[in-house]
């Protein structure tokens, strides 16, 4: 089965179209959504109504921060993200909040597990940037492929049974393939704001079958997601960022 996963989709509308227009242009049978689907964008109610479409035809989906955030005042976010936040809260429905709330942490499926920030401490957020960072999440599980988002910049971990490391920024549309007796750790990159100096969104493919993992971007109309961003009274350099891929 061909998988088509999903990060950090973060309220971007147009980002969120492209990715799955691509993604079912190649034919991807399955779809993953690591969370995030709301903060720093002016579309939430929009990606929460596809996600909640998705999952009840099959996705598998789990919580982010932010989409925690939406229900809890207890997480703790920077100024600008805070204003989002709290702007998100008025937008959506309690149908919409109610499933945010109920997603899961991280999801076990046949050797794969996913979860949006990493397997030792879901719940703590914790960024994966390093190869010891990856170390610690890789060991927390037993599952060959652990798929995470929350950094924004795409990168590829592996742990060999020895525990030796190997990491590296994937390029893309080659494919890789992970190969077994070692385990790996798939960063996604963002959908609705990368970090990475590339504003086009991110996301990847993998085939289940051969194990092959391919990153992939699309790019998408930034100038209308930055406006309507602007638009709605959201702090401007949440739309600056996405024309920077920063």
């Amino acid at each position: 089965m061909l998988l088509a996963v999903f990060s950090d989709i973060h309220g971007n509308r147009q980002a969120f179209e492209a990715c799955l227009k691509i993604a079912r242009a190649k034919s991807a049978e399955g779809f993953v959504l690591l969370g995030d689907f709301v903060g720093y964008g002016a579309d939430p109610e929009w990606v929460v109504d596809t996600a909640m479409e998705l999952v009840a035809q099959g996705a598998i989906a789990v919580r982010g921060n932010h989409d925690q955030a939406v229900n809890s005042t207890a997480e703790t976010m920077n100024a600008e993200a805070q204003i989002a936040i709290e702007w998100t809260r008025g937008r959506l429905d309690t149908a919409q909040r109610r499933f945010l709330a109920d997603l899961p942490m991280q999801v076990d499926d046949d050797g794969r597990l996913f979860v949006h920030a990493e397997a030792s401490h879901p719940q703590r957020w914790h960024y994966v940037r390093s190869t010891a960072d990856a170390a610690k999440s890789l060991i927390a599980t037993k599952a060959h492929v652990t798929f995470c988002g929350h950094v924004h910049r795409p990168a590829l971990y592996s742990m060999s049974v020895t525990a030796k490391m190997t990491s590296f920024v994937p390029k893309t549309d080659v494919p890789v393939q992970l190969l077994h007796g070692r385990q790996w750790l798939a960063v996604l990159g963002s959908v609705g704001q990368p970090r990475d100096g590339d504003p086009s969104a991110s996301f990847v493919l993998f085939d289940t079958d051969s194990c092959e993992i391919t990153y992939c971007r699309a790019p998408y109309d930034v100038e209308t997601a930055a406006s309507r961003i602007r638009d709605n009274g959201l702090p401007p350099w949440l739309a600056d960022r996405l024309l920077q891929g920063r």
